[in-house]
Parts: C-alpha cells; structure tokens; sequence
C-alpha cells in the first residue's frame, strides 16, 4: 500500500484509519486528516499560505536539520499540487 497524504496538510496519513478524517455520515475521508475535516467539513477556513505556516514547525520537528525556511519552501511547492489547493 502507498502512503498517504492529506490532501490539505500533506500530513502522512499511515495504513490504518486512526488519522481520516471523517464524512458527515460518519464513514472515513481518505482524502483528509482528523485534524483538517471533521464531520464533513474543513476544521479550518485558512488560506494556503497560513497552512503552510502553521505545518512549519511540524514538519522542522520531523525532518531534523530542516530551517523553518526549508520546510516552508518545500511545502510552496508541494502543497499546490494538493486537491484542497489546487486552482
């Protein structure tokens, strides 16, 4: 099985369901995070960049030896290629 990806946060979403999001209906979302939809819904009406900002520190923890200035232009470039983002 691949990896996943939430589609708005490019969080690893792993092979088990523990961090979908979920539908209104209470099923799973496998495009979207526990942490950015919930119920059907985003948890959060931000822009790109302000998700962008918010998941630096995220992912400057995960990635040791990563600036804050690495991870923000690394996810400039990935996170328009997300099904929330892209235009």
């Amino acid at each position: 099985m691949s990896e996943r990806y939430c589609q708005s946060c490019a969080m690893p979403m792993g092979n088990t369901d523990e961090l979908y999001g979920t539908n209104a209906d209470g099923s799973k979302n496998e495009d979207y995070c526990i942490y950015c939809w919930k119920d059907g819904a985003f948890t959060a009406d931000i822009s790109m960049e302000q998700m962008i900002e918010f998941c630096v520190p995220h992912m400057v923890a995960a990635n040791p030896g990563m600036s804050g200035d690495q991870a923000r232009n690394v996810m400039r470039e990935y996170f328009p290629t997300l099904k929330r983002w892209k235009k």
